[in-house]
């Protein structure tokens, strides 16, 4: 379900995948290439949301910006390319850098940023305001740096977008 909040629409580009069974509201970008699965949340109700290209926000994923910038203002969040959100996550940070792997049901709470070709661990939280550098390995409860992400780890960043561009390209053809 794509709906308007306050005048502001979103914006999706004519690549993407979106399933019927997702819910984006109000000011979100989402770029080429991208997906949205089944029960994912994209709130543009407060702040902008903007998803680059060749992301993917896997199933029962939440994304909403909430973050106070000034009094007057929510802070938007951005997501770069080639980001993977697994299953579950909740995102209400500021910044996800590109090719960075957000594992199953993590939690990356406000303020947050993320750097570019990060691996943030299935379930962990990161805390607010915490600042993760580029190709930083994340784990645990709450969320630390537990070291640099290994070229093992890294076949998940390069292969997973890619994967799921092909998987929503048959979805899109059997008009799913």
């Amino acid at each position: 379900m794509i709906r308007s909040f306050d005048g502001k629409n979103p914006r999706l580009s004519d690549s993407a995948f979106i399933s019927e069974a997702a819910y984006i509201i109000g000011d979100v970008e989402i770029g080429e290439n991208s997906s949205v699965w089944p029960g994912a949340v994209i709130r543009g109700d407060l702040g902008k949301v903007i998803i680059g290209q060749n992301s993917v926000v896997e199933d029962n994923c939440v994304i909403h910006s909430g973050s106070p910038n000034t009094k007057d203002s929510i802070q938007e969040i951005v997501i770069g390319d080639n980001v993977q959100i697994g299953h579950g996550a909740i995102i209400n940070c500021h910044v996800v850098g590109s090719n960075t792997l957000l594992g199953m049901n993590c939690t990356i709470l406000h303020d947050a940023e993320i750097g570019s070709f990060c691996i943030i661990a299935a379930a962990c939280v990161v805390g607010e305001g915490m600042v993760v550098p580029d190709m930083s390995f994340v784990a645990g409860v709450p969320g630390k740096i537990k070291g640099t992400v290994s070229e093992k780890q890294l076949w998940w960043v390069r292969e997973g977008p890619a994967g799921y561009s092909k998987l929503a390209a048959r979805y899109k053809k059997q008009n799913l």
